[in-house]
């Protein structure tokens, strides 16, 4: 069996290109280069904000992964539930609440397949990793009442998967134009090898305590293609739920203080509604 590894970021099956562009309403926006440069620089310091505040909180996480199969039956499901937290040093801990046996033929789901999932680093774009990729602005897009600042994002080196095990974020991100805060990503993990194929996931975000954007509803349904001709049409579906906050002292960087303001925070925008 093939072994699948799942990347949260967020979360590129056949073709990244079509994949990304199916359904796009972007409507292409002049900016100069230094409003580009302005909105990534504070993005990526939210993101990198959101992560550090992610380890003061509790939360439930539900993951099904399903394969399909002729005539869109579903051939096996792998199915677990977790209340997720972090110890004093920041390591993540999870506690199964529901794992049955997984009736799961087609491919195999390591612990560490889902180690993105638990929210260890779910926010990619961090400032300390935004010099592994090249941001290209592709423009703006309305969904629900948020507009949107689209980018394009791309590693600038794919690492050798024989000599590390770094996974980079390949895909977009959706900006809040209001906040300069991601609200959905869709995007793969690379670099792939002969064994280890990545879907198309699509996260979408919602507000907590209206001071973060984490993780609530992740999808995926792609095509995975090996080397070796094996191919495996899989669906996936994570739910977070339940975010209660401990002790914090984290705070949002807003675009006018990066990184000077200590008592700034922007306004919350709304959650934009999740697929049906």
């Amino acid at each position: 069996m093939k072994k699948l590894a799942i990347l949260f970021y967020l979360v590129i099956g056949i073709s990244a290109h079509a994949a990304l562009a199916q359904g796009s309403n972007i409507v292409k926006t002049e900016l100069s280069q230094a409003e580009i440069d302005r909105i990534i620089k504070t993005f990526t310091a939210n993101e990198g904000a959101f992560r550090e505040a992610l380890t003061n909180y509790v939360f439930n996480r539900s993951a099904t992964i399903s394969t399909i199969g002729m005539g869109g039956q579903v051939t096996g499901v792998y199915r677990r539930d977790s209340f997720m937290t972090f110890t004093s040093d920041g390591q993540r801990f999870e506690r199964i609440t529901y794992f049955p046996v997984p009736p799961i033929k087609e491919i195999d789901v390591t612990p560490e397949d889902l180690e993105d999932l638990g929210g260890v680093n779910p926010f990619a774009l961090e400032p300390r990793s935004v010099s592994q990729y090249n941001f290209t602005y592709l423009g703006k897009e309305k969904i629900d009442d948020l507009n949107l600042h689209v980018f394009e994002i791309a590693p600038k080196v794919i690492p050798d998967p024989k000599k590390s095990k770094l996974r980079l974020f390949s895909g977009r991100v959706w900006v809040d134009d209001r906040d300069l805060l991601i609200v959905k990503s869709k995007g793969k993990a690379v670099p792939e090898d002969k064994k280890n194929k990545y879907p198309v996931v699509e996260t979408w975000r919602e507000n907590v305590d209206g001071k973060y954007w984490f993780p609530s509803y992740i999808t995926a349904d792609d095509q995975l293609e090996f080397d070796s001709g094996y191919v495996v049409h899989l669906r996936m579906k994570v739910t977070y739920k339940d975010y209660t906050e401990g002790k914090t002292d984290v705070r949002i960087m807003d675009e006018e203080d990066v990184p000077n303001d200590p008592k700034a925070k922007p306004a919350a925008s709304p959650t934009p509604k999740k697929p049906e």
